[in-house]
């Protein structure tokens, strides 16, 4: 990274997830090594190959939303303002004082408003088109994140969504670093967010045979690197950070939590959903990363993995890991925590990076779990079963999504 490029802080983090409703109830589960996953509940899977999920459980709007703003979001739009409200909150940052043309929201979802689609769909074939909602379009369209977390605070920086499959919540958060690093604004949220626990999506991956089927034992279904892992358990939730300049964050005296300093984006141009079988795509946006961020691979203490526990796409990332990082990829750390919390696809990217900088600041790699039985492809250090205490200096964060889209993020230690 040059001299004159502006730094930039991540000041503030907020999430729902499979593991609780805020921040601390997931690093609480992260660290305890606790999964997420159980029978769907969400509606009646009986008929489906895969009938298991990582759920968020008693989710509530209460106290964070009006009551009528929240009733024209869809779920996957809920997740994202009740998160964007906690990472505003820990961030310190006051939305009185705020010179709101300066702050901006990227916010990434790989599918949007599919439970609205759905049920709406449904309203039009047994009801007619005259009683379709017409808050329809607005509750499914997936830059709505966006718009609704800028509409909670009036923020009216640069403003959009990012979709890129499971990609998606990484590609905001490194687009939003350069567009603090342009000077287009001083403080950004971004991140991403979904909810497609539905009939439609369960039965569209089911076709696919991306879902893991081991539908007695949910706990232990997602198990990346695992040489018995039959597939990822889909995942709901939103995970967001702020990012602001280092010069308005130092300003103000804000909270850091770690710096964001490098991001890689390229494509496959492969295939459909697999990911290249040489790693090439995922290991150029790592390098990019790298190089933007101005650091070597020998620098990296941990990478938390994209990680999902599919059969082709484990494998394909350890062979990328070791193009880049060479000998030094044996002596780092790499682990998934979708194996606790599930795939949350288009929000992946988002509540990684915030476990990322988690682990920056408060010195602990969460683990992998459901690790029993190692894939011979698959012979890094992936922190099994248990949360390890150690300093981590700079991070890695990786996104791979169907389409082949490919994102890499790179964090630093607070200076």
């Amino acid at each position: 990274m040059a001299e004159d490029v502006r730094r930039v802080l991540v000041t503030g983090v907020g999430s729902v997830s499979p593991l609780g409703g805020d921040t601390e109830a997931l690093w609480a589960g992260l660290v305890a090594g606790r999964s997420g996953a159980g029978p769907i509940t969400r509606f009646d899977a009986s008929g489906m190959d895969s009938r298991i999920a990582c759920e968020v459980k008693d989710f509530t709007t209460e106290g964070v939303l009006d009551r009528k703003d929240a009733k024209r979001m869809d779920r996957f739009v809920q997740f994202a303002a009740v998160a964007a409200h906690e990472a505003m909150r820990r961030s310190g940052l006051d939305p009185q004082t705020l010179d709101h043309d300066r702050v901006g929201v990227v916010i990434g979802s790989g599918i949007g408003g599919m439970e609205t689609f759905e049920q709406q769909h449904r309203t039009l074939l047994e009801r007619g088109p005259g009683r379709v909602s017409p808050f329809f379009i607005p509750m499914m369209i997936s830059d709505m994140a966006a718009g609704q977390v800028s509409l909670q605070f009036g923020l009216r920086g640069p403003n959009f969504g990012t979709v890129s499959a499971c990609a998606s919540g990484a590609h905001a958060i490194g687009e939003s670093l350069r567009l603090l690093r342009a000077g287009d604004a001083d403080v950004m949220i971004c991140g991403g967010t979904e909810s497609t626990i539905t009939p439609m999506a369960i039965a569209g991956f089911c076709s696919a045979r991306a879902l893991s089927t081991r539908n007695d034992d949910p706990q232990r279904a997602s198990r990346p690197f695992d040489a018995d892992r039959d597939g990822f358990v889909i995942a709901e939730g939103a995970g967001l950070l702020v990012l602001e300049t280092e010069e308005h964050a130092r300003r103000r005296g804000a909270p850091v939590l770690c710096e964001l300093a490098g991001y890689g984006a390229s494509a496959d141009a492969h295939h459909l959903t697999n990911p290249a079988e040489d790693g090439n795509g995922a290991a150029r946006a790592m390098r990019r990363a790298l190089e933007d961020a101005g650091v070597s691979p020998e620098d990296v203490d941990y990478i938390n993995a994209h990680g999902t526990s599919t059969t082709a796409g484990d494998p394909v990332e350890v062979l990328a890991v070791k193009s880049v990082f060479g000998g030094h990829a044996r002596r780092l750390m790499m682990s998934s925590t979708k194996s606790m919390t599930g795939h949350l696809l288009g929000a992946a990217g988002g509540l990684e990076a915030v476990i990322t900088a988690l682990a920056l600041e408060r010195g602990v790699v969460p683990p992998t779990i459901n690790l029993e039985h190692a894939d011979p492809r698959c012979d890094l250090d992936f922190v099994p079963h248990q949360a390890r205490t150690q300093d981590v200096r700079v991070a890695v964060s990786n996104s791979f999504g169907f389409g082949g889209h490919n994102a890499a993020l790179v964090l630093k230690a607070r200076t």
